[in-house]
């Protein structure tokens, strides 16, 4: 752990930056303080799978991107949406899980809304692989004292006051952003709290991992194809790069994070605006990238410049080290 002398714990980082800020009030830091204590409890009920009745399986359900849901993601979903009601920090959510937003009528005061993936890669918990949470908050745009909108929302990540995610794998990290650089978190079990591990994260500018869904290849456009087939070619006998897919987002991205590297989900012939949601993974996942020295892009544009339309638009994903990124940009 970087800080030998003692532990620093989340609460105590997220009290430390806030009084760095000469007029903050609190109520950031005390929502960060609480999406924290819902990953402790969410990384609680994870390490119980296999083990107790009704965690593993399906919910025999869908979701309204047409996605089985897993019973762990309904888990997840309650225990973010409760944790954040009772916050009074938080007017109201939208989940990966969810239909449209929730609005907490007894939160009308409240400054922040919260947009959360409560399970990414949920569809590997079965096969005891990395699975996460991912998060974004925002800044209301509409009148306190009245009930949170869609419009408050429908932000461009941008606008994003904190972003960030849980990473539930061999140890249990958070990491995440309030825009002036990034940190991580490790939960250290004996003492049950996240403890900082990971200062200030810096991305390498270049590295030799990508990420990509390679059967997917013949779906791809002819522009990403070609740099597949760049990032495969060899140098003598030696591959130019080395391909690295979990299928679980926050893990291709928190290993290319903290190693270099670039994760992609284009556009495919069947997902012609892309797969990955905009509000719940994109725009969280590009915001912690860029503050840590990294871009995300759409192909064309700045993800975090897109002005959203719908809550779970969809939207092609490169993001990653900067100079990869931009080799991705020079030949759209």
């Amino acid at each position: 752990m970087s800080n030998k002398d003692r532990l620093v714990t989340l609460d105590e980082f997220i009290i430390e930056q806030q009084n760095k800020i000469e007029d903050a009030t609190g109520e950031l830091s005390g929502l960060l303080r609480d999406i924290g204590l819902a990953a402790k409890i969410v990384n609680r009920d994870l390490r119980k799978a296999g083990l107790v009745d009704n965690i593993l399986g399906d919910a025999e359900k869908t979701n309204i991107q047409g996605e089985e849901v897993k019973k762990l993601d309904e888990f997840a979903n309650t225990i973010l949406t409760k944790t954040l009601q009772n916050s009074g920090e938080c007017a109201g959510i939208a989940s990966e899980e969810e239909d449209e937003i929730v609005v907490f009528e007894n939160r009308k005061r409240a400054k922040y809304v919260v947009l959360f993936d409560p399970l990414d890669g949920s569809s590997n918990i079965d096969v005891n692989a990395t699975v996460g949470t991912i998060f974004s908050v925002f800044k209301r745009v509409t009148k306190l004292g009245e009930n949170c909108t869609l419009e408050d929302f429908l932000q461009a990540g941008e606008k994003q006051a904190a972003a960030g995610y849980v990473i539930y794998g061999s140890s249990t990290m958070l990491v995440y952003t309030t825009g002036d650089g990034v940190n991580g978190f490790t939960l250290e079990p004996s003492i049950g709290e996240f403890c900082l591990s990971h200062p200030n994260i810096k991305t390498k500018k270049h590295a030799l991992t990508y990420s990509v869904n390679q059967a997917n290849y013949h779906s791809f456009s002819e522009n990403i194809r070609k740099y597949i087939d760049y990032c495969m070619s060899s140098d003598g006998n030696k591959k130019l790069y080395s391909l690295r897919y979990i299928g679980s987002m926050v893990a291709d991205f928190h290993r290319n994070l903290i190693k270099g590297g670039i994760y992609m989900y284009p556009a495919t012939h069947k997902d012609k605006n892309g797969k990955l949601r905009l509000m719940y993974e994109c725009n969280p996942l590009s915001f912690v990238q860029e503050q840590a020295g990294g871009k995300g892009t759409d192909g064309v544009r700045r993800i975090l410049e897109i002005i959203p339309t719908e809550l779970h638009q969809r939207t092609p994903v490169f993001v990653g080290s900067k100079e990869m990124v931009e080799h991705i940009l020079e030949n759209q």
